[in-house]
């Protein structure tokens, strides 16, 4: 059976994220944000050519997949759900039923995932990368989720140790 895992970028330093995807031996990053870079200094690192650089010389390969990513429709209905509930981005536990809703309609559901099925890595393992801390409040959790249904694929999702 093939195995990947997801992980956020929040709550990492850029060190303890490289040793977190080391540790689970991930050969292949899937980047599914449609923005890839994140606000403040403390996630400098994460920003994609740093990201791509730092990925580079601890030897895992880089894919970004814009047609996963949520559009930015979607992300502003998510935002005014977050608004409501009186969340912060950061702190979002849960995605909005209509946003997973419509995700899963307007993206995953057009979305061939057969390539990224057929990019894991025989040995190692693949991640899907996004922002969120936890998988839960994340798209991340619909795309795997959906490997999971229809191409067998076991999912764990990382988090800061």
């Amino acid at each position: 059976m093939l195995g990947m895992v997801t992980i956020g970028v929040y709550g990492f330093d850029g060190e303890s994220f490289l040793r977190r995807l080391r540790q689970a031996d991930v050969r292949l990053l899937l980047d599914v944000r449609q923005r890839r870079g994140v606000r403040g200094p403390e996630y400098a690192w994460a920003n994609s050519r740093r990201l791509q650089a730092a990925l580079a010389h601890a030897g895992i390969a880089y894919e970004h997949h814009l047609e996963l990513a949520p559009t930015t429709e979607l992300r502003r209905l998510q935002y005014a759900e977050d608004d409501r509930r009186g969340v912060g981005k950061r702190s979002r536990r849960e995605l909005a039923v209509e946003y997973a809703r419509r995700y899963t309609t307007e993206i995953l559901d057009r979305a061939d995932l057969m390539p990224i099925v057929s990019a894991l890595p025989g040995g190692g393992t693949a991640a899907l990368l996004c922002v969120e801390r936890d998988a839960e409040a994340c798209h991340r959790s619909l795309i795997a989720q959906r490997l999971t249904e229809r191409h067998h694929v076991t999912v764990e999702h990382l988090r800061p140790l």
